[in-house]
């Protein structure tokens, strides 16, 4: 009979990921997943709950048990796709595979867009006749409710600046504060400011104000495409 352990390496066997690569993401000791195999033990709830909440797409009956499919398939099955068609006329593929990040494990937007290929995507995407994609991130907050909720999913096309964008449109940005210098991620219209190297931002939720930003505190900055929201079906 396999033990969580097994099923652990066969989860990382099938998403092609280094298991040390993986330990170093969910804040494992290096070696961590290989000495527990080794000893012919099993890993512990903590480190379950880690696994969990970075792959969302595993199964967790499967990995706790062995019984049913190794990924979700009812909670996958219904998908909610809004396109959002940008001033700007690009081609459309029938077909594309667009990586899922997870945020946390990225450490942030800045590392990710600087140096994406060093990032191991959780999961892919495929969203027919939809313009180029670079990534896919899930969404926090409330800020863009009703038309984003937390736990959607963003797909984004990066910017090479901030002049390339167009005015009212929405954008994933990465905000640092010059004096705290933390990183700030958000989805938000991008709209023109009156005051001079600013730029506003607005949010879809009436609760939220806009606000404007100095245009130097923007350190990333995407075109988001489309969102996916996921309808749980038990």
């Amino acid at each position: 009979m396999t033990k969580i352990i097994d099923r652990v390496f066969e989860y990382l066997r099938y998403k092609n990921i280094p298991h040390t690569k993986f330990e170093k993401q969910i804040n494992l000791s290096k070696g961590y997943l290989t000495i527990i195999k080794n000893r012919d033990s099993d890993i512990s709830g903590s480190t379950i709950i880690k696994i969990v909440d970075f792959m969302p797409t595993i199964n967790t009956e499967w990995l706790l048990t062995g019984r049913g499919d190794m990924e979700k398939q009812g909670e996958m099955s219904d998908l909610k796709v809004n396109q959002f068609q940008g001033k700007a006329i690009e081609k459309k593929y029938s077909s594309q595979s667009i990586p899922l990040y997870n945020l946390d494990a990225t450490a942030g937007l800045i590392p990710l867009f600087n140096n994406s290929a060093a990032q191991t995507p959780v999961d892919y995407l495929s969203i027919p006749n939809l313009s180029k994609c670079d990534g896919a991130v899930y969404v926090t907050g409330d800020s863009m409710y009703p038309l984003l909720k937390s736990g959607d999913i963003v797909l984004y096309k990066q910017l090479a600046s901030i002049e390339s964008v167009f005015w009212g449109e929405m954008y994933l940005l990465s905000l640092v504060d010059e004096y705290e210098q933390e990183e700030y991620i958000t989805v938000k219209f991008v709209q023109q400011s009156t005051r001079e190297n600013y730029i506003r931002l607005v949010s879809q939720n009436p609760h939220h104000q806009p606000k404007d930003v100095q245009v130097g505190a923007v350190k990333a900055i995407a075109f988001v495409k489309a969102s996916v929201r996921i309808n749980s079906m038990g």
